[in-house]
């Protein structure tokens, strides 16, 4: 019996060295990227709640945004690493063009509706929490960061077109390099920025929104110059800007295929805003240890994230080859090894999570709540490696209509009324209200496992 389990979910020494090749700079660069960013929350924090309110809720806003370009982007890598690992460059050179055509509507529709709507949209997250705290004050402050953060969102888009199909051919050092570099300038000018720092003004709020957009350019230039510079590593490239077309079965293939993906990543994320928009109506102090609870978690997810996202580029080339027995074990193998990881991370995030608060400059009940939502992170963290990584695994195969079901429909038919219900009309205190609507990943489990098991992502579609 022991032996069969080796067999199945661990392993030889070539698999790991593949495996964590090709997963360890996406996750350093993820590691940076959250490091930074926490930085970020940790030096917007010294200029008080409101301040920190007002970014965590248009970074809410932003987060939707930046999943519909990730899912345009997932929607041609589908066909993407299956055309690579085919050999079939022409093909992965379509997908590059339906990545650049979508992730740019898709930025063009998603500063339209910022724009007239941000406001409504932000005062949606404000209640007064009685401390003192000003909705006013923080809605001011959000619309003030929200405009100067359009100005980075089309370089956002365009590093994304580019970075996935980077990664399809097995190139994530570039990326990685790419990001390191703009997380690097943005955590300087952050604190140049944001507090005035020799000849840099004072700018507060506005200051961190300025040092993320200009992080943003030197990310895409940084990955645009070395992809059309390096033509024999990204030969998707070779006549990519020669016609603009798509073939229309090509692109019907990839829409059709897509599309589920697609608004399953909108979908997701606006749904995930709206279970924090019913935490939020406990008051500005749920939300701003909400925001605190998030960064910190988010310095200690970053591995089952990467491991879990490499199934689809991995699986997705043994698809493409036709390798199915291969896929499968790989599949089984990359599994066991992420959520192995992720238990160690999570213990880790129990342990030292509670510290994380204390350098934040909010009061001590903010900071009360901000430890407990981390330590409930920490408990359910390995079933979201789980539910990660058979979301992955679905998706290398084709089965986007399955993963929309698993994931969007899932958070809007039971986490979203879940939360609505909890957070207003229970008696239960927000950590418990927290408590159990995370811990509706353990359905997400059970659903996933047996479909993993059915094995009806097992099949080749290029």
């Amino acid at each position: 019996m022991l032996a069969n389990f080796k067999k199945k979910y661990i392993g030889n020494k070539a698999f790991y060295r593949r495996y964590i090749f090709l997963a360890t700079p996406m996750i350093i660069q993820n590691a940076i990227t959250n490091f930074v960013s926490f930085l970020d929350n940790i030096m917007v924090g010294q200029l008080g709640q409101e301040a920190i309110s007002a970014v965590a809720t248009v970074n809410q806003l932003l987060f939707v945004f930046s999943l519909a370009v990730f899912g345009v982007a997932s929607a041609g890598s589908i066909y993407g690493a299956q055309y690579y690992g085919k050999g079939d460059h022409k093909g992965h050179m379509y997908t590059f063009r339906f990545k650049l055509y979508g992730t740019l509507l898709v930025t063009i529709l998603g500063i339209i509706v910022l724009a007239t709507q941000g406001s409504t949209l932000i005062s949606l997250f404000l209640t007064d929490s009685g401390n003192g705290a000003s909705p006013e004050l923080a809605l001011s402050l959000g619309l003030k960061y929200l405009s100067i953060m359009f100005i980075g969102l089309i370089p956002f888009a365009i590093t994304q077109a580019y970075a996935t199909n980077i990664k399809e051919t097995g190139q994530t050092v570039v990326p990685m390099v790419a990001g390191m570099v703009a997380v690097a300038t943005n955590a300087i000018l952050d604190y140049c920025l944001i507090f005035g720092f020799g000849p840099f003004p004072k700018l507060g709020v506005a200051g961190a929104a300025i040092a993320t957009v200009i992080a943003r350019y030197i990310e895409a230039t940084i990955v645009v110059v070395w992809a059309h510079t390096h033509l024999e590593l990204n030969k998707y490239l070779e006549g990519a800007f020669v016609g603009f077309g798509i073939p229309m079965d090509t692109f019907k293939k990839i829409f059709i295929k897509g599309a589920p993906l697609m608004l399953n990543e909108v979908l997701w994320a606006a749904g995930i805003s709206t279970v924090t928009q019913c935490y939020s109506v406990r008051g500005m102090n749920v939300l701003t240890a909400l925001s605190i609870s998030n960064t910190v978690g988010n310095l200690f997810n970053i591995v089952f994230i990467q491991l879990g996202g490499c199934i689809s580029i991995i699986v997705g080339q043994y698809l493409g080859a036709g390798e199915l027995e291969e896929a499968k074990d790989a599949d089984n193998k990359m599994i066991a090894f992420s959520v192995f990881c992720c238990t160690i991370m999570a213990v880790l995030m129990f342990i030292c999570g509670p510290l994380f608060p204390r350098i934040y400059n909010v009061d001590s009940e903010i900071r009360e709540l901000a430890t407990r939502f981390i330590m409930v992170a920490a408990f359910w963290m390995p079933f979201c490696s789980f539910s990660h990584c058979s979301y992955f695994t679905l998706r290398s195969g084709g089965k986007t209509f399955v993963t929309f079901l698993f994931d969007s429909v899932f958070t809007w038919v039971v986490m979203a009324p879940l939360a609505f219900v909890l957070a207003h009309y229970s008696p239960f205190g927000i950590v418990l209200v927290y408590f159990l609507v995370q811990g509706t990943e353990l359905i997400k489990n059970i659903m996933g496992y047996f479909m993993v098991k059915s094995d009806v992502w097992l099949q080749q579609i290029v």
